[in-house]
């Protein structure tokens, strides 16, 4: 139908172009009338320049239809001004095809603000980048576990290799993980240890190779696994030797009882045998005593918070430790910055931890001259509380760092490898945790973080 009418169409102005000219040029050769003959010759100038536009018209538009659709231009509109009647319907059809487009683009563009909300939010940490390490992608977990904000000017990665300035070798371990490979990586950043999972995976995008890492970080998982081990080990350990010695005790004491009060008794063999039957008696009691010490771990009541100043759990801790401190030639100090320092916690249990800590540095200076103790609270970059004791005792050596805070663990020889372990499974219950950092003979500190 429209190509009828644009043929039509066609005809009749090719016809009119021909009258004009056969008119034009009887008027130039037949006649005197050099005025109408220029205004016919004009005439057929314009009617030759019509015939072109309008055919040329639909080109135009086509050649602009399909520009629209190659660069992503759907804000055109096709109104057929100059057509006529005839193209109406290619006119709607183009405004048809075009809205078709502008809708799908509408729906694409709003499915990916749905995926940008939930990469977003989801508790994993994202992080796309191409092969010559720049970030395509990262989303806020991945930001928190990277703690980006701490060691950049912005929260953005630009580059994976930036990551050199958050942890030495990360980068290159990251850049080194093939597809669908996995691997836990030990990250340690001012003293707060992280175990990062991370599993890479590729995909083509715009003919580039991009490369997704997941990122999660398991070190609280690892430690809550960890003490919760240990407590099901301690439970089954308590149970079958209290079940075993309990009756040794009662039946040392009886046998002794008997042999006391026997009428006619052997005094040389009585002696011997009373003698045995009552270090059995103490050792018995003594054991009693040692697995009863290490059910702590198992029975730490829960946490009774309140908000007290500071430096009240310190007057405390001072008035207990200061005398120690004094007989041992250690100086002791305390600070607080700020001074009006508020806590949330249960006091009494950090005030056993902070004293199980200074009693572990008063033992650490038991060969060091001029030894110190300093006990402080501050904030620390993060706003949290924190509660350090330093000392420059004896130190911890480098491959005792990752034990020290397992049950049993001890470097003292008379240690139970209780006092650590039971410290941090209270700072687990305040939300918290504690830090070690130690240069032997120089300086050691643990931190306390709230």
């Amino acid at each position: 139908m429209i190509s009828n009418r644009f043929r039509l169409n066609v005809i009749v102005r090719i016809v009119a172009l021909a009258a004009t000219i056969h008119l034009d040029i009887y008027l130039i050769g037949s006649t005197s009338l050099y005025v109408t003959a220029l205004l016919t010759s004009l005439l057929v100038i314009y009617q030759v320049y019509a015939l072109v536009v309008y055919v040329e018209k639909t080109n135009r538009d086509l050649r602009r239809f399909f520009d629209a659709i190659q660069y992503e231009d759907f804000t055109q509109t096709f109104s057929g001004a100059g057509l006529g009647s005839a193209f109406d319907e290619l006119k709607e059809a183009f405004n048809n095809v075009l809205h078709s487009f502008r809708r799908a683009r509408a729906e694409k563009e709003e499915h990916f603000r749905y995926l940008q909300t939930v990469v977003q939010h989801i508790g994993i940490g994202l992080v796309a980048y191409r092969r010559d390490g720049s970030v395509e992608l990262i989303n806020n977990a991945a930001r928190k576990i990277l703690y980006l904000t701490d060691w950049k000017a912005s929260a953005d990665l630009k580059n994976i290799h930036e990551l050199k300035d958050f942890h030495e070798g990360l980068a290159e371990k990251i850049t080194a993980l093939k597809p669908n490979e996995r691997a836990v990586i030990k990250v340690t950043f001012r003293n707060d240890l992280l175990q990062l999972v991370i599993h890479s995976t590729e995909f083509r995008m715009r003919e580039q190779l991009i490369t997704l890492l997941s990122i999660q970080n398991i070190q609280s998982e690892l430690e809550e696994k960890e003490m919760e081990a240990w407590q099901n080990l301690i439970r089954v350990l308590t149970h079958e030797i209290m079940n075993s010695v309990t009756p040794i005790s009662s039946l040392a004491s009886t046998a002794h009882d008997l042999i006391r009060k026997s009428p006619e008794p052997d005094r040389e063999t009585l002696a011997d045998i009373d003698r045995a039957v009552n270090t059995i008696s103490h050792r018995s009691k003594g054991l009693i005593e040692f697995v009863q010490a290490y059910r702590h771990l198992t029975k730490i009541p829960k946490p009774q918070f309140k908000v007290f100043p500071v430096r009240e759990l310190f007057t405390r801790v001072e008035e207990l430790m200061k005398p120690k401190c004094f007989e041992k030639n250690i100086k002791f100090t305390t600070e607080i910055d700020p001074s009006s320092l508020d806590i949330t916690a249960d006091i009494g249990m950090i005030e056993q931890i902070l004293i199980n800590l200074i009693v572990n540095s008063i033992h650490a200076l038991d060969e060091t001259k001029q030894g110190f103790i300093s006990l402080d609270g501050y904030l620390d970059d993060k706003g949290r509380v924190a509660l350090r004791v330093t000392d420059n005792g004896s130190g911890i050596v480098e491959e005792a760092m990752d034990k020290i805070f397992v049950p049993f663990f001890t470097t003292k020889p008379s240690g139970s490898g209780i006092g650590l372990s039971l410290s941090r499974q209270i700072m687990r219950m305040h939300k918290g945790s504690i830090a070690v950092e130690s240069k032997p003979n120089d300086r050691t500190a643990f931190t306390l973080r709230f």
